[in-house]
């Protein structure tokens, strides 16, 4: 018996490498690193078709029970040898099939047996295995999204080596279903939906049918357990949960799931209030909804909720599991958490120790935005929002207590903040935590031994006086010249009058001729003479405060000083400082015409200068 052999063929969309012979009997590939052997017998050989794929040609066999198998690693050469070969034992002929090159987007789409081809021109763009197809969901009106199931979500590592994977492709699909344009899809419900009169989207058409063939809503075993409209919070909205022994499936209105088992890593059951139970999943594969993925699965539960429920099992399967019972009639969180329990073969992670003063196992934090509760579990600390955080205390490298924007008021001193540095690297900081909780908080991290920095500012309250304290020194200093504003606190009568012989000697210096009047009406006031005083003693200290001084007497005198000491009294002004400016500006409106003739009377006013002005009239004839 002659027989054919071709080597390097991979079989389907396996990485592996393995040989193809062929003989009168059939034809049988072997792998070469696991030895896996796939044998196909002559009989159930009905055609054959050579393809141009990435892995160079492939040969695609059709069986009888419509199944087909694919050979991919053929070279341009080996078509003739295997086209004789078929030809020969199994009295097959090799069909070529064209495939488009064009790159268009636009075509056709037609459900081939275990494939869904789509199609340009009548030919071959690609084909999608519906097999692989894991979930289907219809994004927006006319989108609808396949979601492929990785090779490595058995739970195994990928190898370095693997390939890279599409986990997604979109199909936009427009009209309606009477307008679904050259596509097979839904074409045997086509006829009963329109003598119904019924009408539905090209999209729904679409998405009902992919589920049918890619078998998304039929499964490989019985039905365990079902649950109705259960409250999911991650992500939201009401789904129902079948359970199988192998996975379940969550069945929404617009998006279905389907979790392999294997797939979840942890279990949590934390009470979120004293009426609400949190039962949480979290999984090594991510759940998608478009460009969002959920590595945690939330579901919300009523303490009072009670459930009476029977598993669709036998006793001697129920006995391969630990801790499952045949008939259930508990709160339904403890139905649900047992029977995942059991069939993951997980622990269920529990609250543990920790209480917060109000003896609830979580605190109210916020990361970020995102406004959560906080659990310190005895090996994790969990943050349980829209979008959970979870940290293990044994990669936490210290936590970082500190309080911020303390001093922007008394509502910011009450609460705290906690940052948790990671050794993998990422940070944590979780604002707005109550001030009460920290003792326990420190206290349970303590008890972990986790490294702790306290940067708890302890003199906020000092910090807040001293911000008042300037408030108030600027509103005590109002009438002071606002340089150096402490000083006028403590000034008296006593200070007046040392303060009007310092104006004395600066204007006599200064040559003003207003001294007379200011010295005679009594106009100067208690501001005033701060004022003049600050800017003698500044001059005594050698600084510029002098040239300022001498520039305002020689313009307007004394009162001139009035005016830029009300700026600073614009903002923080009280009652009582008001009454005193009032008087002050009724003494500058009193005295408003003598400052203005001040320029023309320099050469009147004084004796001294009455002479000579006489002396010039004398002479001029």
């Amino acid at each position: 018996m002659a027989t054919t052999q071709f080597d390097r063929i991979y079989s389907g969309l396996s990485p592996e490498v393995g040989k193809l012979r062929l003989a009168s009997s059939g034809m049988a590939w072997k792998g070469e690193e696991n030895e896996t052997v796939k044998a196909i017998p002559a009989e159930e050989i009905k055609w054959a078709q050579w393809f141009r794929v990435a892995r160079n040609f492939q040969l695609r066999v059709g069986l009888k029970d419509r199944r087909r198998e694919t050979f991919d690693g053929f070279v341009r050469e080996d078509h003739d040898k295997l086209a004789g070969v078929l030809k020969q034992h199994f009295g097959v002929t090799l069909e070529i099939k064209d495939v488009t090159f064009k790159g268009w987007n636009w075509g056709v789409t037609d459900i081939q047996g275990q494939d869904l081809a789509f199609l340009v021109s009548n030919k071959t763009a690609f084909e999608l295995p519906l097999k692989q197809v894991a979930n289907s969901n219809i994004a927006g009106r006319t989108e609808v999204s396949l979601e492929f199931v990785p090779s490595s979500s058995g739970g195994k590592k990928p190898s370095r080596n693997a390939p890279d994977e599409m986990v997604e492709i979109r199909f936009y699909v427009p009209g309606t279903h009477t307008k679904l344009r050259g596509s097979d899809v839904g074409s045997q419900k086509s006829d009963a939906e329109e003598e119904d009169g019924e009408e539905v989207s090209a999209a729904q058409a679409f998405h009902d049918a992919i589920k049918d063939k890619a078998e998304i809503g039929q499964v490989s075993g019985d039905l365990v357990l079902s649950f109705e409209e259960v409250l999911v919070l991650t992500p939201r909205g009401r789904y129902d949960v079948d359970m199988f022994l192998d996975f379940l499936r969550l069945r929404g209105k617009t998006y279905d799931y389907k979790i392999l088992y294997s797939s979840i890593s942890r279990l949590f059951l934390l009470p979120k209030d004293d009426q609400h139970v949190l039962f949480i999943l979290g999984l090594s594969t991510p759940i998608r909804q478009g460009q969002t993925r959920y590595q945690y699965l939330v579901m919300q539960f009523a303490r009072e909720e009670e459930t009476t429920a029977e598993l669709n099992i036998s006793e001697e399967e129920i006995t391969k599991y630990d801790r499952l019972k045949k008939n259930y009639e508990d709160p339904t969180f403890e139905v649900v958490s047992g029977v995942f329990r059991a069939l993951s073969k997980k622990k269920i992670i529990g609250a543990g120790t920790f209480q917060s003063r109000d003896g609830h196992p979580g605190i109210k934090a916020n990361l970020k935005a995102v406004q959560g509760d906080l659990f310190m579990l005895e090996k994790y600390i969990f943050f349980v929002s829209k979008q959970p955080t979870l940290v293990e205390l044994s990669d936490i490298h210290q936590c970082v207590f500190s309080r911020v924007g303390a001093s922007m008021g008394a509502s910011a001193a009450r609460t705290f903040d906690l940052k948790i540095v990671t050794k993998s690297g990422p940070e944590y900081t979780f604002t707005s935590i109550n001030k009460e909780e920290h003792e326990p908080v420190e206290t349970f991290l303590k008890d972990k031994k986790v490294k702790i920095k306290n940067e708890m500012v302890p003199d906020v309250d000092m910090m807040m006086a001293a911000g008042g304290g300037d408030s108030d020194e600027e509103m005590q200093s109002v009438a002071s010249s606002g340089d150096e504003r402490p000083k006028p606190r403590v000034g008296g009568d006593e200070d007046d009058s040392e303060e009007d012989e310092d104006f004395e000697a600066s204007s006599s210096d200064a040559g003003s001729p207003s001294e007379s009047d200011s010295a005679s009406d009594g106009g100067v006031t208690a501001s005033d003479a701060s004022g003049d005083r600050e800017l003698a003693k500044a001059a005594k200290n050698g600084k510029k405060k002098l040239t300022k001084k001498k520039a305002k007497a020689q313009a307007k005198g004394s009162d001139a000083e009035d005016e830029p000491k009300k700026k600073p009294a614009k903002p923080k002004a009280k009652s009582k400082p008001k009454k005193d400016d009032e008087n002050d500006a009724m003494d500058v409106d009193e005295e408003k015409p003598k400052p203005r003739p001040k320029p023309k009377p320099k050469v009147k006013e004084g004796g001294d200068n009455d002479g000579p002005a006489k002396k010039k009239q004398k002479t001029s004839p």
